[in-house]
Protein backbone atom coordinates (compact mmCIF):
# COMPACT_ATOMS: atom_id res chain seq x y z
CA UNK A 1 0.00 0.00 0.00
CA UNK A 2 2.95 2.39 0.79
CA UNK A 3 4.60 1.87 -2.54
CA UNK A 4 1.23 2.47 -4.75
CA UNK A 5 0.89 5.72 -2.36
CA UNK A 6 4.38 6.79 -3.65
CA UNK A 7 3.46 5.74 -7.05
CA UNK A 8 0.98 7.75 -6.85
CA UNK A 9 1.94 10.94 -5.35
CA UNK A 10 5.19 10.47 -8.02
CA UNK A 11 2.16 10.65 -10.95
CA UNK A 12 0.59 13.23 -9.64
CA UNK A 13 3.60 15.47 -9.03
CA UNK A 14 5.08 14.42 -12.97
CA UNK A 15 1.63 15.79 -14.05
CA UNK A 16 1.82 18.59 -12.13
CA UNK A 17 5.15 19.45 -13.32
CA UNK A 18 3.97 18.70 -17.09
CA UNK A 19 1.43 21.92 -16.30
CA UNK A 20 3.77 24.04 -14.77
CA UNK A 21 6.45 23.96 -17.86
CA UNK A 22 4.19 22.67 -20.99
CA UNK A 23 5.37 22.82 -24.48
CA UNK A 24 3.68 26.07 -26.28
CA UNK A 25 1.62 25.96 -29.67
CA UNK A 26 -0.57 28.50 -31.23
CA UNK A 27 -4.12 27.57 -32.41
CA UNK A 28 -3.47 26.76 -35.97
CA UNK A 29 -4.67 29.16 -38.63
CA UNK A 30 -6.85 27.91 -40.66
CA UNK A 31 -10.86 28.13 -42.11
CA UNK A 32 -13.48 26.47 -41.01
CA UNK A 33 -15.99 25.41 -44.35
CA UNK A 34 -17.99 22.78 -44.00
CA UNK A 35 -19.36 21.29 -47.13
CA UNK A 36 -17.93 23.93 -49.00
CA UNK A 37 -20.40 26.16 -48.33
CA UNK A 38 -21.06 26.65 -44.84
CA UNK A 39 -18.28 29.29 -43.66
CA UNK A 40 -18.12 29.00 -39.61
CA UNK A 41 -16.11 31.37 -37.87
CA UNK A 42 -13.47 30.05 -35.54
CA UNK A 43 -12.45 32.88 -33.57
CA UNK A 44 -13.90 36.10 -31.95
CA UNK A 45 -13.52 38.97 -30.10
CA UNK A 46 -13.66 37.67 -26.26
CA UNK A 47 -16.93 38.68 -24.48
CA UNK A 48 -17.13 41.66 -22.25
CA UNK A 49 -16.64 39.63 -18.95
CA UNK A 50 -13.46 37.83 -20.44
CA UNK A 51 -11.84 40.75 -21.55
CA UNK A 52 -9.65 40.97 -18.48
CA UNK A 53 -8.18 37.75 -19.23
CA UNK A 54 -7.86 37.05 -23.13
CA UNK A 55 -8.30 39.21 -26.27
CA UNK A 56 -9.73 36.75 -28.58
CA UNK A 57 -11.89 33.01 -28.14
CA UNK A 58 -11.03 30.58 -30.56
CA UNK A 59 -13.17 27.24 -31.43
CA UNK A 60 -11.88 23.55 -30.21
CA UNK A 61 -11.34 22.93 -33.86
CA UNK A 62 -8.29 25.13 -34.27
CA UNK A 63 -6.51 22.96 -31.72
CA UNK A 64 -6.89 19.89 -33.60
CA UNK A 65 -4.87 18.02 -35.99
CA UNK A 66 -5.22 18.44 -39.95
CA UNK A 67 -6.95 14.56 -40.29
CA UNK A 68 -10.07 15.69 -36.97
CA UNK A 69 -9.90 19.00 -38.74
CA UNK A 70 -10.78 17.62 -42.10
CA UNK A 71 -13.43 15.62 -40.67
CA UNK A 72 -15.96 18.39 -39.66
CA UNK A 73 -14.86 19.75 -43.02
CA UNK A 74 -17.21 16.84 -44.80
CA UNK A 75 -20.67 15.54 -43.32
CA UNK A 76 -20.25 12.49 -45.51
CA UNK A 77 -16.89 12.13 -43.60
CA UNK A 78 -18.16 13.14 -40.08
CA UNK A 79 -19.09 10.11 -38.05
CA UNK A 80 -21.44 11.89 -35.93
CA UNK A 81 -23.86 11.80 -38.42
CA UNK A 82 -25.06 8.33 -38.17
CA UNK A 83 -25.81 9.98 -34.72
CA UNK A 84 -27.96 12.80 -35.84
CA UNK A 85 -29.49 10.30 -38.78
CA UNK A 86 -30.44 8.43 -35.77
CA UNK A 87 -31.76 11.28 -33.56
CA UNK A 88 -33.83 12.72 -36.72
CA UNK A 89 -35.61 8.31 -37.37
CA UNK A 90 -36.09 8.71 -33.10
CA UNK A 91 -38.07 12.33 -34.10
CA UNK A 92 -40.73 10.43 -36.10
CA UNK A 93 -41.18 7.62 -34.01
CA UNK A 94 -43.91 7.50 -32.17
CA UNK A 95 -43.51 6.41 -28.25
CA UNK A 96 -45.19 6.06 -24.85
CA UNK A 97 -48.67 6.03 -24.27
CA UNK A 98 -49.96 8.35 -25.95
CA UNK A 99 -48.17 6.94 -29.09
CA UNK A 100 -46.99 10.06 -29.93
CA UNK A 101 -43.66 11.33 -31.95
CA UNK A 102 -41.87 14.57 -31.93
CA UNK A 103 -43.02 15.73 -34.68
CA UNK A 104 -46.38 15.53 -33.82
CA UNK A 105 -46.30 18.36 -31.51
CA UNK A 106 -43.09 20.33 -33.15
CA UNK A 107 -43.82 19.31 -37.07
CA UNK A 108 -40.78 19.57 -38.74
CA UNK A 109 -37.26 19.27 -37.03
CA UNK A 110 -35.13 22.09 -39.25
CA UNK A 111 -38.34 24.71 -38.34
CA UNK A 112 -39.33 23.90 -34.51
CA UNK A 113 -36.09 23.52 -33.55
CA UNK A 114 -34.01 26.06 -35.04
CA UNK A 115 -31.77 28.06 -32.54
CA UNK A 116 -32.60 26.02 -29.70
CA UNK A 117 -29.36 24.57 -29.42
CA UNK A 118 -27.51 28.26 -29.47
CA UNK A 119 -29.74 29.37 -26.36
CA UNK A 120 -29.04 26.62 -23.86
CA UNK A 121 -28.82 25.94 -21.19
CA UNK A 122 -31.47 29.07 -20.26
CA UNK A 123 -33.95 29.40 -17.30
CA UNK A 124 -37.74 28.23 -17.70
CA UNK A 125 -40.86 29.82 -16.39
CA UNK A 126 -40.49 28.53 -12.81
CA UNK A 127 -37.26 29.62 -12.26
CA UNK A 128 -35.08 26.39 -13.06
CA UNK A 129 -32.17 26.11 -15.28
CA UNK A 130 -32.16 23.53 -17.83
CA UNK A 131 -30.43 22.39 -19.90
CA UNK A 132 -31.67 20.53 -23.32
CA UNK A 133 -31.55 17.15 -21.86
CA UNK A 134 -34.20 18.33 -19.50
CA UNK A 135 -36.23 19.76 -21.74
CA UNK A 136 -36.24 16.30 -24.40
CA UNK A 137 -37.52 13.59 -21.55
CA UNK A 138 -39.82 16.71 -20.21
CA UNK A 139 -41.79 16.16 -23.42
CA UNK A 140 -41.26 12.89 -23.03
CA UNK A 141 -42.85 11.82 -19.60
CA UNK A 142 -45.37 14.81 -19.52
CA UNK A 143 -46.50 14.86 -23.33
CA UNK A 144 -45.65 11.75 -24.78
CA UNK A 145 -45.84 9.78 -21.32
CA UNK A 146 -43.02 7.87 -22.50
CA UNK A 147 -39.81 6.84 -19.81
CA UNK A 148 -37.10 9.40 -19.72
CA UNK A 149 -33.83 8.26 -21.42
CA UNK A 150 -31.16 8.34 -19.39
CA UNK A 151 -28.56 11.74 -19.95
CA UNK A 152 -26.03 9.93 -21.37
CA UNK A 153 -27.84 7.48 -23.12
CA UNK A 154 -27.71 6.62 -26.91
CA UNK A 155 -30.87 8.00 -27.40
CA UNK A 156 -30.81 11.13 -25.66
CA UNK A 157 -27.46 11.83 -27.54
CA UNK A 158 -28.71 11.15 -30.84
CA UNK A 159 -31.69 13.43 -30.21
CA UNK A 160 -29.51 16.20 -28.93
CA UNK A 161 -27.61 16.09 -32.03
CA UNK A 162 -30.33 16.18 -34.24
CA UNK A 163 -31.19 18.52 -32.43
CA UNK A 164 -28.18 20.81 -32.75
CA UNK A 165 -27.69 20.46 -36.02
CA UNK A 166 -30.31 22.84 -36.00
CA UNK A 167 -29.03 25.37 -34.56
CA UNK A 168 -25.34 25.10 -36.69
CA UNK A 169 -23.84 28.34 -37.77
CA UNK A 170 -26.13 30.55 -35.37
CA UNK A 171 -24.36 32.65 -32.72
CA UNK A 172 -24.02 31.23 -28.82
CA UNK A 173 -27.01 33.09 -27.16
CA UNK A 174 -27.01 32.17 -23.81
CA UNK A 175 -28.87 34.62 -21.34
CA UNK A 176 -26.67 35.57 -18.58
CA UNK A 177 -28.25 38.33 -16.57
CA UNK A 178 -31.55 38.65 -14.96
CA UNK A 179 -32.57 35.62 -13.73
CA UNK A 180 -29.73 33.48 -15.51
CA UNK A 181 -27.36 35.41 -13.46
CA UNK A 182 -27.46 33.70 -10.08
CA UNK A 183 -26.82 30.28 -11.81
CA UNK A 184 -23.99 31.79 -14.15
CA UNK A 185 -22.24 33.12 -10.65
CA UNK A 186 -22.26 29.50 -8.85
CA UNK A 187 -21.10 28.22 -12.98
CA UNK A 188 -18.37 31.02 -12.74
CA UNK A 189 -17.58 30.12 -9.33
CA UNK A 190 -17.31 26.36 -10.43
CA UNK A 191 -14.85 26.78 -12.73
CA UNK A 192 -12.48 28.60 -11.11
CA UNK A 193 -12.24 26.08 -8.39
CA UNK A 194 -9.54 23.57 -7.89
CA UNK A 195 -10.54 19.56 -7.48
CA UNK A 196 -9.09 16.10 -6.57
CA UNK A 197 -5.81 15.38 -5.38
CA UNK A 198 -4.01 17.39 -8.64
CA UNK A 199 -5.96 20.64 -6.85
CA UNK A 200 -6.74 21.78 -10.44
CA UNK A 201 -9.59 23.82 -11.92
CA UNK A 202 -11.08 24.11 -15.35
CA UNK A 203 -9.25 28.05 -15.47
CA UNK A 204 -5.65 25.63 -14.90
CA UNK A 205 -5.62 23.98 -17.95
CA UNK A 206 -8.32 26.03 -20.73
CA UNK A 207 -7.62 29.12 -19.74
CA UNK A 208 -3.83 29.40 -18.08
CA UNK A 209 -2.16 26.74 -20.64
CA UNK A 210 -4.67 27.21 -23.77
CA UNK A 211 -2.11 26.39 -26.77
CA UNK A 212 0.10 24.26 -24.88
CA UNK A 213 0.84 20.35 -25.47
CA UNK A 214 0.24 18.52 -21.99
CA UNK A 215 0.93 14.96 -22.49
CA UNK A 216 0.62 14.99 -26.21
CA UNK A 217 -2.78 16.76 -25.90
CA UNK A 218 -2.70 20.56 -27.96
CA UNK A 219 -5.04 22.05 -24.61
CA UNK A 220 -8.49 24.34 -26.55
CA UNK A 221 -9.90 27.14 -24.45
CA UNK A 222 -12.22 24.31 -23.37
CA UNK A 223 -15.53 26.34 -25.73
CA UNK A 224 -18.71 23.45 -25.94
CA UNK A 225 -20.06 25.20 -29.31
CA UNK A 226 -19.75 21.56 -30.57
CA UNK A 227 -21.20 19.69 -28.40
CA UNK A 228 -23.04 16.81 -28.51
CA UNK A 229 -19.91 15.90 -30.76
CA UNK A 230 -17.86 12.56 -32.15
CA UNK A 231 -14.82 12.02 -29.96
CA UNK A 232 -12.09 10.00 -31.73
CA UNK A 233 -10.69 8.83 -27.89
CA UNK A 234 -14.22 7.40 -27.59
CA UNK A 235 -15.14 5.86 -30.58
CA UNK A 236 -18.30 7.57 -30.02
CA UNK A 237 -21.18 10.67 -29.51
CA UNK A 238 -20.02 12.18 -26.08
CA UNK A 239 -22.15 15.27 -24.40
CA UNK A 240 -21.65 18.18 -22.63
CA UNK A 241 -22.08 16.53 -18.73
CA UNK A 242 -20.22 13.85 -19.86
CA UNK A 243 -17.00 15.71 -20.72
CA UNK A 244 -17.20 17.53 -17.52
CA UNK A 245 -17.18 14.60 -15.78
CA UNK A 246 -14.22 13.13 -17.36
CA UNK A 247 -12.36 16.52 -16.63
CA UNK A 248 -13.18 16.09 -12.88
CA UNK A 249 -12.09 12.62 -13.12
CA UNK A 250 -8.52 13.93 -14.77
CA UNK A 251 -7.78 15.76 -11.77
CA UNK A 252 -8.19 12.73 -9.48
CA UNK A 253 -11.48 14.44 -7.46
CA UNK A 254 -15.04 12.79 -6.92
CA UNK A 255 -16.79 14.18 -10.20
CA UNK A 256 -20.80 15.64 -10.00
CA UNK A 257 -23.54 13.44 -11.83
CA UNK A 258 -24.28 14.29 -15.68
CA UNK A 259 -27.61 16.68 -15.24
CA UNK A 260 -26.78 17.96 -11.70
CA UNK A 261 -27.55 21.28 -10.58
CA UNK A 262 -23.63 21.69 -10.31
CA UNK A 263 -22.70 20.64 -13.89
CA UNK A 264 -25.88 22.25 -15.63
CA UNK A 265 -24.72 25.80 -14.13
CA UNK A 266 -21.24 25.00 -15.02
CA UNK A 267 -22.59 24.06 -18.27
CA UNK A 268 -24.09 28.11 -18.49
CA UNK A 269 -20.92 29.65 -17.60
CA UNK A 270 -18.63 27.67 -20.02
CA UNK A 271 -21.54 28.47 -22.65
CA UNK A 272 -21.03 32.20 -22.11
CA UNK A 273 -17.24 32.02 -22.77
CA UNK A 274 -18.09 31.12 -26.43
CA UNK A 275 -20.23 34.37 -26.92
CA UNK A 276 -19.41 35.56 -30.24
CA UNK A 277 -18.90 31.87 -31.84
CA UNK A 278 -21.50 30.12 -33.57
CA UNK A 279 -22.62 26.55 -32.87
CA UNK A 280 -20.74 23.83 -34.52
CA UNK A 281 -22.54 20.41 -33.72
CA UNK A 282 -21.82 18.12 -34.87
CA UNK A 283 -17.95 18.92 -34.43
CA UNK A 284 -15.21 16.44 -34.36
CA UNK A 285 -12.63 16.20 -31.67
CA UNK A 286 -10.15 14.07 -30.64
Amino acid sequence: MMRLERLSTIAAAMVLMAVAAPLSADPVDDQLVVNGELELATDAPAPEHLQDRMSTIYSGWRFRDTETRDMQRDDFDNAMFLTVDAGIDLWNTPDGATNQSCADCHNDIEESMRGIRAAMPRVTEDGELWSIENFVNDCRENRMEAEPWGWNSNQMKQMTAAIALQSRGMPVAVEIDGEAAEFWERGREMYYTRFGQLEMSCANCHEDNQGNYIRSDHLSQGQINGFPLYRLKDQGPVSIHQRFRGCVRDTRGETFAAGSQEFRELELYVASRGLGLPIESPAVRH
